[in-house]
């Protein structure tokens, strides 16, 4: 079995519980370093987590010969310069949702992996998780009937930090992220909404900022029809009031209804006539564990693998439409 020795670029928030600890919970498979331009945190992450070695510049990280493969964390922004960098090394690339701040740089990448043979991966994990699996097995068994139509509703407030335009997140600069929220959360669920129901076939939508905290969309509506016939009309609100908090994606059928959230991960209802059935499976401990195992598993097989990268290639695409970005 091939041992696949991992090096993370950006050991920030992301890869303290969500990812990080589930590379080395997979067999075969190791953290060997850390890579962040503090060089006291890149070596407070590495000595916590037991890693042995930690870098303060990416190119020595990506240029050490016992790593040949890594884990991009950074803001979407720097995302193609370190995977195309990666890639080219002879390195498979795991990176972070979304995978660029603009298509362009998505394009290059998913070139560059073509080019190289070198997988890339894109973090749109919850296509793995046992709670979105039986969403789809729900549908693909036509539990509902005839599918009708589908809503996406999102609806949260804005976060305390949104207010002070000194210090925005990252996540709001759309230079840096792409986006703002929309981009950073939204870009999961039209992941998921991929997965269930085929390629996008017809984007409709619209981008409006109600607030002006921020140059980013707080509010997007669209309306995308989907290769399998699914209609999915959704609307994400970023500038709600403070009490209003809103994530549910309905899916409605001939014969039933289905209910279920992307973060909150509240029970999944399955109603039909007279009668509601809930499910509620549990996530493991690390949220990205079930895609790094797979990952890990398709990576020791030694061979070009079905890597996630032409979706999520897409997925931008599609976020890009819907705003009418350029």
């Amino acid at each position: 079995m091939r041992q696949i020795n991992w090096g993370i670029i950006g050991c920030g928030n992301v890869t303290e519980l969500k990812s990080g600890p589930a590379f080395n919970k997979v067999h075969g498979s190791q953290v060997l370093a850390v890579m962040r331009r503090n060089s006291e945190k890149a070596e407070d992450y590495a000595v916590r987590h037991h890693i042995p070695s930690w870098y303060d510049n990416a190119d020595e990280l990506i240029n050490d010969p016992d790593i040949n493969a890594v884990y991009i964390a950074t803001p979407p922004s720097s995302h193609a310069g370190y995977a195309i960098h990666a890639m080219e090394k002879g390195k498979a690339v795991y990176v972070e949702k979304p995978m660029a701040a603009n298509y362009s740089d998505c394009l290059n990448m998913y070139n560059t992996s073509l080019q190289t043979g070198m997988p890339l991966y894109v973090a749109y994990y919850r296509r793995y998780l046992p709670y979105f699996i039986k969403v789809k097995e729900i549908i693909e068994k036509k539990l509902l009937g005839d599918l009708l139509y589908v809503q996406v509703d999102f609806h949260v407030a804005p976060r305390p930090e949104d207010f002070n335009p000194e210090s925005l997140p990252w996540r709001l600069k759309p230079d840096v992220s792409g986006g703002g929220y929309f981009y950073d959360l939204g870009c999961h669920q039209l992941d998921l909404l991929e997965w269930l129901f085929g390629k996008p076939d017809e984007i409709k939508g619209r981008g409006f900022n109600r607030r002006g905290l921020y140059k980013a969309e707080d509010l997007v509506f669209a309306t995308i029809l989907y290769e399998s016939g699914a209609v999915v009309t959704g609307q994400w609100c970023f500038a709600a009031r403070e009490s209003e908090h809103k994530d549910l994606i309905t899916v409605f059928g001939t014969e039933g209804t289905l209910e279920f959230s992307t973060f909150d991960f509240t029970p999944i209802r399955h109603f039909t006539s007279g009668e509601t059935q809930e499910y509620l499976p549990p996530n493991p401990e690390n949220i990205q564990y079930w895609f790094i195992k797979n990952m890990v598993e398709d990576l020791q097989r030694e061979k070009q693998t079905d890597t996630n990268g032409e979706s999520a290639l897409r997925t931008n695409l599609t976020m890009d439409k819907i705003i009418g970005k350029n």
